[in-house]
């Protein structure tokens, strides 16, 4: 098995629905760019607040990928 490096990025994805709608939002837009997603773990969760109304809800995650180095 070959030796192999992963990167970690944290994203915020934000939905009206729900929490698990802003994750798969922020992990599809991420996979627009990312090749090899292999982990997304959910940091933190959230919801935006205005006059008493609920507005958004926020999902941070931490995706993790196979690193391609240059060269």
């Amino acid at each position: 098995m070959a030796d192999n490096v992963y990167k970690f990025i944290e994203l915020v994805g934000t939905s009206s629905e729900s929490w698990d709608k802003a994750a798969a939002v922020a992990i599809n837009t991420a996979a627009k760019t990312l090749r090899d997603i292999r982990v997304a773990e959910v940091m933190e969760q959230d919801i935006q607040v205005s006059a008493g109304q609920l507005l958004t809800y926020r999902t941070k995650i931490r995706i993790s990928f196979k690193f391609e180095g240059v060269g």
